[in-house]
């Protein structure tokens, strides 16, 4: 039986960043906005690893806008406290790309946020792509994704 909807994968990556003064707010913690910036790292470091890269995404002559972004936060950091960014990519049949986060802060391995993101393909003209493109397709094969018989 095909599985449908969504599934985590097993394809995590895992990343670090130290908090910068320039990311906390008059409280010292970091301001709320900033984790979206540590998602973006995760992705990036996600796609350097398994080769999905931004680049590789546009030199398919598409892009991958946000759509979707659901935050959870648990815990604060601060100022010099570094963090640890788990990546999950999550399969979807949909024309989409799905990653699942969680933030840990390094020195007691508290969890300090969750969180998903969703894109989707366009072309370069801006056209929503309904179906996966090709090379996403072959990208997922490479790294036993969507199989038939997927359970």
């Amino acid at each position: 039986m095909k599985k449908t909807g969504t599934s985590e994968t097993g394809l995590v990556d895992r990343t670090s960043t130290r908090i910068r003064f320039s990311e906390v707010d008059a409280l010292g913690i970091v301001w709320h906005g900033h984790f979206v910036k540590y998602l973006e790292d995760g992705r990036e470091s996600f796609g350097n690893r398994y080769g999905l890269g931004y680049s590789h995404v546009y030199d398919q002559g598409l892009l991958t806008p946000m759509v979707g972004l659901e935050i959870d936060y648990k815990l604060q950091v601060g100022y010099g406290e570094e963090i640890l960014i788990e990546t999950t990519y999550v399969h979807s049949d949909a024309a989409k790309i799905i990653f699942r986060y969680k933030i840990f802060r390094r020195s007691d391995g508290a969890l300090v946020l969750e969180a998903k993101t969703t894109q989707v393909f366009l072309n370069r003209e801006g056209e929503l792509e309904l179906t996966n493109p090709p090379f996403y397709l072959e990208w997922q094969k490479s790294h036993g994704i969507g199989q038939k018989g997927e359970i």
